[in-house]
């Protein structure tokens, strides 16, 4: 019994030495992705007999290679894919030859799935670009090879596909890699290799074909196991997201998370990123024992010599190669999400172990990802890619992304559906964020509030236009200036001749609308005012992002709920009339949502009580909250 199991143990020990590379395919529809990955696992003699009977029976009810096997569905897992022939989920797959593990992830090819397309790319260390020898470079092809850039991916294989098709001609694949290397120049890929191949017969895949015997370069598998893309992130600084504090006892308290790239021994200084403290590593503790060194991709728990203050989100970093520290940063961002991005609509970042609140607070440019050119834009629609400033809620330990995957990359998370939005690779940290600071004052909020005989508060009445907004936030204020109280009244029809005058109607143009109106109130608030804001402000996430703005008793919510029916029967200045004839564009109620909200303070029913007795309610709650 002991000879199997000393030859499984060593088996298992020497897979564990073995280096991991992961890549995906990618390209333009019917390149043949799925069909190469197929093809690499027939000809590595990985798969099992049963796998083998069910292919082969599978390629006689979906194949499109006639009475041979078809490769492509062994990845495409999906009953709608096998149907349709195409890609659309990504799907990964698990190999390994005697030389180097693989983990490969064919990826869609449609435009309509470059989300997923990017999912798998953010994961890979490499990617096999393939292209249809018949139709050369096409516009998916550069779409995917920018992605792939933009994602990190520093390695490519650029496979030219179906070469059997076009008689192995020298010339055609020779003309296909130039014009690729034209377009890929300021990509800043560290190395391509071209090979020509047929997935479907072999050529060059597994070993070198008698086809091509122009082609002097290694087979695709001989390549996937040679290049070396394992080097980089070992030799970089010293980086550990903390994940969480483990505290089992009095007497230990260790901080756990991934190595992100460099390496670490007991005795080696290291610093608290955002804090600037410093200590020594005293013990690196994993559950096989200690280690005397941890190196990227290594899970461990690190205890330090000194008390430092650190918790889940801290960066643990080399002493004299730190990240950057900042709440403002430039990046680029893929839009991942059906509902374009609104700037200035507050968003959750995830980066690495931490998440925080954050806006674009400016778009500067769209990328074209066929020319690599800047286009104009508010806005970004699914599967966009631009260039944005950030601005987080706090700052946070980051490098660049072209540097460390792990410390730079991010995504963005839809606040209310938890759904993710966006992927986003960092460029450069904005310094403005850490040259300015609060001045400190000597005469606050409270103090001003406390001479004006009152606590200041933001009353934010929302509705639809013609609820009877502005009516009712024009009577609750005499009410308050005949007691003497400070007040002021941002409606917004008027602020919409100064302040946001140069801000039209788009759902991007109403979320910046309302974010300045935001700021401009929490300004009056902390001057001691009750400051009293009448907007349709149709969208949750903004009136959250007032809300957030200030203390949680200093913002009254106040739903003047009033039926769009009513609403259009009163249409006090002819804007219904106008928008249902298409006089005016994205009108609320019309042809741009309203969300009503779910937690107000106050729901006002216009329909059941006139205007000056929904006035004497809100005093009453502002009495009964002690505000006057």
């Amino acid at each position: 019994m002991n000879a199997p199991s000393s030859g499984l143990q060593k088996f298992l020990a020497d897979q564990e030495k073995k280096s991991l590379l992961r890549f995906l395919t990618c390209g333009s529809v019917d390149d043949g992705k799925s069909t190469l990955i197929g093809r690499l696992l027939y000809d590595s003699k990985l798969l099992f007999e049963d796998t083998l009977s069910a292919l082969e029976k599978d390629s006689r009810k979906f194949g499109t290679a006639g009475e041979d096997i078809d490769f492509a569905l062994l990845v495409d897992g999906l009953e709608a894919e096998r149907e349709q022939g195409i890609t659309i989920d990504v799907a990964y797959r698990f190999f390994a030859t005697d030389k180097r593990k693989f983990i490969v992830a064919d990826t869609p090819g449609h435009e309509q799935y470059t989300r997923n397309m990017a999912t798998g790319a953010s994961n890979s260390d490499l990617a096999v670009i393939l292209i249809d020898a018949r139709k050369g470079v096409l516009i998916q092809t550069r779409r995917h090879a920018y992605i792939a850039s933009l994602l990190g991916i520093r390695h490519i294989v650029l496979a030219v596909n179906k070469i059997d098709l076009v008689e192995y001609s020298q010339k055609i694949f020779d003309d296909i890699v130039a014009d690729f290397a034209l377009f890929a120049r300021d990509l800043s890929f560290a190395s391509q290799m071209a090979i020509p191949l047929s997935a479907r017969h072999g050529d060059n895949v597994i070993s070198k074909s008698s086809s091509t015997p122009w082609y002097s370069g290694p087979a695709l598998l001989d390549h996937l196991e040679t290049v070396d893309v394992d080097s980089a992130l070992a030799n970089g600084p010293f980086r550990l997201p903390v994940q969480w504090v483990n505290r089992p006892d009095l007497d230990f308290r260790g901080f756990a998370g991934t190595v992100a790239s460099g390496r670490v021994k007991p005795g080696d200084a290291i610093a608290v990123a955002k804090s600037g403290r410093i200590s020594r590593v005293t013990r690196i503790v994993t559950m096989d024992g200690d280690l005397p060194e941890a190196m990227a991709g290594d899970a461990v728990t690190l205890t330090l010599a000194d008390e430092v203050d650190v918790s889940r989100g801290d960066v643990l970093c080399d002493v004299h190669k730190r990240p950057e520290v900042s709440d403002q940063f430039a990046a680029h961002l893929l839009w991942m999400a059906e509902e374009e991005l609104l700037p200035a609509r507050q968003y959750l970042l995830k980066l690495a172990t931490t998440t925080v609140p954050v806006t674009v607070s400016a778009l500067k440019h769209k990328v074209d990802v066929n020319t690599l050119g800047h286009l104009a834009g508010k806005t970004l629609a699914l599967n966009e890619v631009g260039y944005c400033n950030f601005s987080l809620s706090q700052p946070l330990a980051f490098d660049p992304y072209r540097d460390n995957r792990d410390m730079g990359g991010f995504i963005l998370i839809d606040r209310f559906t938890n759904s993710t939005v966006g992927a986003g690779m960092i460029d450069f940290g904005l310094r403005r964020a850490t040259n300015v600071h609060w001045q400190a004052l000597d005469v606050n909020k409270t103090m001003r509030g406390t001479m004006k005989g009152q606590k200041p508060a933001i009353l934010w009445f929302t509705g639809l236009s013609g609820s009877g907004k502005s009516t009712i936030a024009n009577l609750v204020e005499k009410a308050l200036a005949a007691e003497g109280r400070h007040t002021y009244l941002l409606d917004g029809d008027n602020v919409r001749h100064g302040l946001n005058r140069d801000l039209g109607f788009t759902d991007a143009d109403r979320v910046e609308n309302i974010r300045r109106v935001g700021e401009t109130a929490k300004l009056f608030l902390d001057a001691g005012l009750i400051v009293l804001v009448s907007f349709i402000s149709p969208f949750r996430s903004e009136r959250r992002m007032a809300r957030e703005l200030v203390g949680a008793d200093e913002f009254v919510e106040i739903f003047v709920d009033t039926p769009l029916e009513v609403c259009m029967q009163r249409d006090p200045k002819g804007l219904y009339e106008k928008a249902l004839s298409g006089g005016i564009k994205n009108f609320t109620g019309i042809d741009s949502p309203y969300e009503p909200p779910e937690l107000a303070e106050l729901t006002i029913r216009t329909v059941e009580a006139p205007a000056e007795i929904q006035a004497e309610a809100i005093l009453r709650h502002l009495r009964d909250k002690d505000y006057i």
